[in-house]
């Protein structure tokens, strides 16, 4: 099993008003109790945009330096995302398509390169 990250932006979602957004939630939450019921399920949150961010931080200085709001030239915010764990690309694609139909955006998914790495790692030390 790896982990996936589907996500998208806000400036991915077209103006909705509440109630519109009221619907989309409920089929995005019936996405997410199938997900649960298949035991794919790991983590989800919405509602973020530009008004959620708490602060940006700059390493470069060696030392964290935090200024409020986001980082200065970013143009897109992480509007949502889902991680489920799931066995191969095709089965996140699949979910990726589930939320993108129940809520009428684009979705985005990213491999956790990290979980394959160590999935590899074990396989090799329990063969050697």
């Amino acid at each position: 099993m790896a982990q996936y990250l589907i996500a998208f932006n806000d400036e991915w979602v077209p103006e909705h008003t509440l109630e519109q957004l009221r619907a989309k939630a409920e089929s995005a939450r019936a996405v997410i109790e199938e997900m649960t019921a298949a035991g794919v399920f790991v983590f989800s949150d919405g509602g973020l945009d530009e008004s959620t961010v708490v602060c940006s931080v700059d390493p470069s200085s060696g030392s964290p330096i935090f200024t409020d709001g986001p980082f200065v030239e970013t143009k897109e915010h992480l509007g949502g995302f889902a991680v489920v764990d799931v066995a191969d690309d095709a089965q996140a694609r699949y979910w990726a398509g589930r939320i993108a139909v129940a809520v009428g955006w684009p979705q985005e998914v990213h491999r956790f390169p990290h979980r394959i790495e160590l999935q590899a790692d074990e396989r090799s030390a329990a063969s050697s």
